[in-house]
This record gives C-alpha cells, sequence and structure tokens, in this order.
C-alpha cells in the first residue's frame, strides 16, 4: 500500500516539475514595494483573468521575510514576446496605481539556462 502511494504521488509531481523546468518558459520577476499588502493582494488577485486572457501560464508572490510590504511576483509565459505585451497592458499599469505600489519596479525576464 505504501510503494503505491508513492508511486501515485510521483505521477502526480513529475508532470508538474516538468512544466517548471520547460527551456521554452519565460518568467518575469517583478520587485516592488506596496503601501499596504493586503490592499495591494486583493487588487492582484482581482486581476486573474486579465493574467491568463493575456498569456500569464503560472504566477506566485513572495514577500520580503523583513518588510512584508516588499513583493516579488512572478509570472510565466510561453514566449518573450508574450512577457513584454504584458508589461505594456494598460490594465496592469492601471492595477499597479490601484494596489498602492509605491517607488520603484524592478522587472527583469528570464528564461532557463542551457547546460
Amino acid at each position: 500500500m505504501r510503494s503505491l502511494l508513492v508511486a501515485l504521488l510521483l505521477a502526480v509531481s513529475v508532470p508538474a516539475i516538468a512544466r517548471a523546468s520547460d527551456p521554452g518558459v519565460v518568467r518575469m520577476y517583478v520587485h516592488h514595494e506596496v503601501a499596504d499588502y493586503a490592499a495591494w493582494r486583493k487588487v492582484y488577485d482581482g486581476l486573474a483573468s486579465v493574467q491568463k486572457k493575456n498569456g500569464v501560464i503560472a504566477q506566485s508572490v513572495w514577500q520580503s521575510v523583513d518588510n512584508p510590504n516588499e513583493v516579488t511576483v512572478t509570472h510565466d509565459f510561453k514566449t518573450a514576446e508574450k512577457a513584454k505585451d504584458w508589461l505594456a497592458l494598460p490594465d496592469l499599469k492601471a492595477a499597479m496605481e490601484k494596489g498602492g505600489v509605491k517607488g520603484e519596479v524592478h522587472v527583469w525576464v528570464t528564461r532557463q539556462g542551457s547546460k
């Protein structure tokens, strides 16, 4: 029974690992400070349908351990062009303003390094 459980867990987790390490995925990191994390998070979560419609295939939100209002967000895309289009989206700019993003916004776009 235990080996069946291990096999089932592996079967479920391997596809997720394969997607996360897909060399075709482009990951965007966005780092900034917000006035109030809870208020910002409501606005961010409200963008889920806009993200999906505009090519975001995965996302995550991280808070600094020293300052919970310091946020790093990742968005995954199938292409660099989709990532660049996302940055130019008027809905994104409006949401950042509404969510209380303050100070400088740092953005970098990456792809998994080759061996």
